[in-house]
């Protein structure tokens, strides 16, 4: 069965045979599960391979969350596509390399235990993935890792969303959307259900076997931000704007411990996106082109998959430190500079307080030549594509400003020319030595040459997640601030990260999906103890 909006839809095999019915809808399931991004979906699967009767709320008008934006690559040792190309890799050796990733007074803050045990299951959910009929190919290098461990899903991550979504309709699942969960429900201290509210109209909803927590991050949410992290990173935003903390503020309320909820991947800069709805499902959410289209990526070309990534790669990758230091400098709408380039994170700090919270890249000629091939480049999903200046020409003419003189490229971005010459001319003289860097900025060598030049923006300080999440134990229960199980409330993704420190490509995928896969089994064995 599957419901959008006031409409409901109910599924018999074989597939595409249905029935229509006006609102009709059953208040009472065995899973509840609270999220449509990849963790959500990924336990909506397993609940009803189980044989639960699933529902899965997504606040949004369609499914896809974080994951809907991502690459898609997932992080594995020991699977079958590393044997198959000789690599011997086991989940302990994994863990050691995982350590390495984050700076050490993060990593040891890291919950080794749930870590090591997460990647021990690891590699049997990419396995239960391609069951679903998705392809990866791999697995690539990601130094430290010592091997090569990072698959990736073609032709992106949005295909697992498509993938399990259909894979929940034909089993039965019901997918509610533009449904805000406001309250858990609670009996004798057992969370039964949950309370929303559907386009005004507020429902109730019980689950007989648990509710799974897998509503994502708060990387949008200031108020969480400001009160874990501090008040000046208030004004840094979210990639996803979605992303306000509601799973984490649900866990809370009903006494869940949290960890870690100071820690975040970010602030970083990001070039702004062109669309206005950037998390806009391109995939047919149900019916005969979704199955299609899931099964056609198992054959698209390399070429054709290579771009697919490419386009994502410039959309939503970062520009790499590497182009402040050596040379580029920021600039402000104003076409002034206001901060120290090198210095992290006043740098996002700095950007987020601009007027529109945006800044522009400057390079010149010789800037704009270094990074146009290996391995110079702007941005990068390592060992798999690389964007270099042209292919932002190519792909994102809107953030790249080209011209044969400063002037003209200052003006092709809206930016003041006479204020743009005027700041260049002051740092050539800090490059000169004539005056110290009024920002601070130091170990310069070449002055900014007025050629050709590229104006690369506008950029936004974004974090891109946040590593804070409720405890859970190894049956993916919430744990409350006395250490006990709070009854019937699991918590997957984002949501249940309990300390765990996932950074590295292809790590926050691999623990929503596992997480997620395990959840449902886990929701589904408890109930009959």
């Amino acid at each position: 069965m599957y419901i959008l909006n006031d409409i409901e839809w109910t599924f018999k095999q074989p597939f595409g045979q249905m029935t229509f019915a006006r609102q009709n809808m059953r208040n009472y399931f065995d899973v509840i599960v609270i999220g449509a991004g990849g963790s959500g979906l990924a336990a909506a699967c397993s609940a009803a391979e189980f044989g639960g009767r699933v529902l899965v709320l997504e606040k949004r008008p369609q499914p896809g969350g974080t994951t809907g934006i991502a690459v898609g690559s997932f992080t594995a040792a020991g699977t079958i596509w590393q044997r198959k190309t000789g690599i011997d890799d086991n989940p302990l050796a994994h863990d050691e390399d995982a350590g390495k990733f984050a700076r050490p007074e993060i990593e040891a803050r890291n919950n080794h235990q749930l870590r090591q045990w997460f990647l021990h299951h690891s590699a049997e959910t990419l396995e239960w993935l391609a069951g679903f009929g998705l392809s990866f190919v791999g697995p690539f290098p990601e130094p430290p890792n010592r091997v090569p461990r990072m698959h990736n899903v073609v032709p992106g991550a949005k295909a697992y969303v498509a993938t399990l979504q259909l894979a929940v309709q034909q089993a039965g699942g019901t997918l509610l959307c533009g449904a805000e969960v406001l309250d858990l429900l609670q009996d004798g201290g057992r969370v039964v259900g949950v309370r929303v509210n559907v386009q005004g109209e507020s429902r109730e909803f019980h689950a007989a076997c648990g509710v799974i927590l897998a509503a994502g991050d708060y990387a949008s949410s200031a108020d969480l931000i400001a009160r874990h992290k501090g008040e000046r990173f208030r004004q840094i935003e979210g990639i996803n704007p979605f992303a306000s903390g509601d799973g984490h503020r649900l866990a809370a309320r009903v006494g869940a411990r949290l960890e870690n909820m100071d820690i975040t991947y970010g602030p970083e800069l990001r070039f702004v996106t062109r669309s206005r709805q950037p998390f806009r499902q391109w995939l047919p959410a149900r019916g005969f082109l979704a199955k299609w289209i899931g099964r056609l990526t198992r054959w698209a070309p390399k070429r054709i998959m290579q771009a697919a990534i490419k386009r994502l790669l410039v959309t939503w990758q970062h520009p790499e430190d590497s182009l402040f230091t050596d040379g580029a400098i920021l600039l402000n709408q104003h076409g002034q500079r206001f901060v120290n380039e090198n210095s992290w994170p006043d740098r996002e700090i700095a950007v987020a307080s601009q007027s529109d919270k945006v800044a522009w890249i400057l390079l010149d000629n010789r800037l704009t030549q270094h990074f146009s091939a290996w391995p110079h480049f702007i941005s990068t999903a390592p060992e798999i594509a690389y964007a270099y200046v042209d292919d932002y020409r190519r792909l994102r003419p809107d953030v790249t400003h080209s011209a044969a003189s400063l002037e003209l490229a200052a003006q092709r971005a809206g930016l003041p020319t006479v204020e743009v010459r005027k700041t260049v001319e002051c740092f050539n003289r800090y490059i000169s030595g004539e005056v110290p860097d009024e920002f601070g900025r130091t170990g310069d060598t070449h002055s900014i040459q007025n050629g050709p030049c590229v104006l690369l923006g506008p950029v936004k300080a974004y974090f891109t997640t946040t590593e804070g999440g409720a405890t859970v134990n190894e049956r993916l229960q919430v744990i409350e601030n006395r250490g006990c199980v709070i009854p019937g409330l699991y918590a997957v993704g984002q949501n249940g990260l309990s300390g765990m420190v996932l950074w590295g490509h292809g790590l926050h995928i691999a623990w929503a999906m596992t997480s997620g896969r395990l959840a449902g089994r886990f929701v589904m064995e408890d109930s009959k103890h």
